[in-house]
């Protein structure tokens, strides 16, 4: 892939304060949420490390549903701010079934339930609605890690009941990762730490006083101008776009991919109904590396390997924000089955690229 050649305007004009209120809202629009919306500047993981250092307090203790490396860090987040953490493991690179998450609660008593919904490290997705439902039931907080799943899935806060959601513009709404936002419930404020003696990026309490308490006009702080100009452009786009159309665009891209991965492999790493819309993994046969692989794909391919415990053989096909279009997965598809023709396995890529067609209609 040759390197893009860019040059970012040295002095990008101010951010008018009375543009973070508009992009609130816009978040607040996606979601499909009244609750509080806080603008945190810096990438997702930022958000979602003060989402657990503010919800932190000895005595708590969480059911955390691990399926990726992202949940094992929340979990350590929890533990640093003193909650007693459960940790639910997955079969590693799967999503959790929901029959397991009930019995977990049936164990014991738990104030916060988190879960992330799409993991783009392997593709996979977790059933959030059942998992909303559960917290509900047995009165627990629910945090949800939509970063990768916010614009190519359903995401209704209204109707999810969820009190702490972390979301990002760099995945589905194709934007940077310079500022995300979290969406605080009610009950969330409830069991958030108050402030401390200095303002901390990590405290939601601070958050809300210095920005919400303020009338949402300037952000505590120097804001990157450069960031929020971005995040606006990105979210005016998803706006003139349409919200539904954009799940649609990455629905019918994701129904592709997965069509010409089982006509190439002849298996499918989860059924469709726990494949992300983002990503979509397909599984090496015995014997391949992702690495032998990808050193023999076209030198412009896109594939990348999958990431973490269990993705080790996976091959992810990346149909993410721009990318969810179908011309897309039809380039990623044919790398995919030069790549393993080149090891000497049968891919027809031909029938692979008229699956996709069809499905993606």
């Amino acid at each position: 892939m040759r390197p893009v050649v860019w040059s970012t305007p040295p002095d990008p004009p101010p951010f008018p304060a009375s543009g973070y209120a508009d992009l609130a809202e816009s978040f607040a629009r996606i979601l499909n949420t009244t609750n509080d919306l806080l603008l945190i500047q810096g990438e997702a993981m930022v958000a979602l490390e003060a989402a657990a250092a503010s919800l932190g307090a000895p005595g708590r203790r969480a059911l955390n549903l691990v399926t990726s490396l992202y949940g094992r860090w929340f979990g350590a987040w929890l533990r640093r701010a003193g909650v007693e953490v459960v940790d639910l493991l997955a079969e590693p690179g799967k999503p959790l079934a929901a029959e397991l998450v009930e019995e977990a609660l049936k164990r014991g008593r738990f104030d916060i339930l988190v879960v992330v919904h799409a993991e783009s490290a392997s593709g996979i997705l977790n059933p959030l609605e059942a998992v909303a439902a559960l917290a509900k039931a047995h009165g627990a907080l629910l945090v949800v890690d939509a970063v990768a799943s916010v614009g190519g899935h359903e995401l209704d806060l209204t109707a999810l009941g969820a009190d702490l959601v972390a979301v990002g513009p760099q995945k589905a709404l194709g934007g940077q990762a310079g500022v995300s936002a979290l969406a605080v419930s009610p009950a969330a404020w409830a069991k958030i730490a108050p402030s401390g003696e200095a303002p901390s990026i990590l405290s939601l309490a601070d958050q809300r006083a210095l920005w919400l308490e303020q009338g949402r006009g300037a952000l505590p702080g120097t804001p990157s101008a450069l960031e929020f100009h971005a995040l606006a452009g990105s979210l005016a786009r998803v706006e003139a776009e349409g919200l539904a159309a954009l799940r649609d665009r990455h629905r019918r891209a994701a129904s592709a991919a997965r069509a010409g991965v089982l006509a190439l492999t002849g298996r499918a790493w989860v059924p469709p109904a726990q494949a992300s819309n983002l990503v979509t993994a397909a599984a090496l046969p015995e014997g391949i590396s992702v690495a032998a692989l990808l050193a023999v794909a076209p030198p412009e391919h896109a594939l990348t390997a999958g990431v973490g415990p269990g993705a080790e053989r996976l091959i992810r096909l990346n149909h993410t924000g721009p990318r969810a279009r179908l011309e897309t997965v039809l380039e990623d598809l044919a790398a995919l089955a030069h790549g393993l023709r080149a090891l000497g396995l049968p891919a027809d890529a031909g029938a692979a690229l008229a699956a996709a067609r069809e499905a993606s209609s």
